[in-house]
């Protein structure tokens, strides 16, 4: 782990975590306008809210000290998505998510960037447990969360405005660390 002024960089085999800054908007805004993408976390979005989203993202490393890091692939230096810790407001718990552009999907990035993230959010933000907030319909980040260990735990609401029924994958700490060894 690296740290900055603007938080921890975290580096996997193939990956690079970092909090988001301001070159991070463009690819951002491209994952929120395509439906492909941003079916399962919100719905594709106009570039002024993608804008809004992307600053509540940026502004709670300030305000929290954790948010979504920025994934960026190694090799070739690219925008992969945003994967991290989050809890905003009302969230049901502390969640580890992850959204990537298309061009990303099933190299296994998600779970590498989760990886890291979670053991993140245990060993520095002393968390006893992450969740997973799932749409009931997005089976590969199903998949995803089952990869990390985690099982279905329960059924919820979003948090207003959205108030669409997901689903709640999580586990301890424990569990975590008794499977990561």
């Amino acid at each position: 782990m690296i740290s900055s002024d603007l938080g921890p960089t975290l580096v996997t085999e193939r990956l690079i975590l970092r909090p988001p800054v301001a070159e991070d908007f463009e690819p951002c805004a491209q994952l929120m306008a395509d439906e492909a993408t941003a079916r399962y976390i919100g719905g594709v979005q106009p570039r002024a809210v993608s804008w809004r989203g992307f600053i509540g993202i940026a502004g709670a490393w300030s305000m929290q000290g954790f948010s979504f890091f920025t994934v960026v692939e190694k090799a070739t230096g690219l925008w992969v998505g945003r994967v991290g810790p989050w809890q905003p407001e009302g969230w049901p718990g502390t969640e580890v998510g992850w959204s990537l552009g298309a061009a990303f999907h099933g190299k296994g990035y998600a779970t590498e960037a989760a990886t890291a993230a979670i053991d993140w959010a245990f060993d520095h933000l002393g968390w006893t447990e992450v969740i997973h907030c799932i749409d009931p319909a997005n089976h590969p980040s199903q998949a995803v969360a089952a990869r990390l260990g985690s099982t279905l735990l329960r059924q919820d609401l979003m948090p207003p405005p959205i108030e669409i029924p997901i689903d709640i994958w999580g586990q301890s700490r424990e569990q975590w660390r008794a499977r990561r060894g």
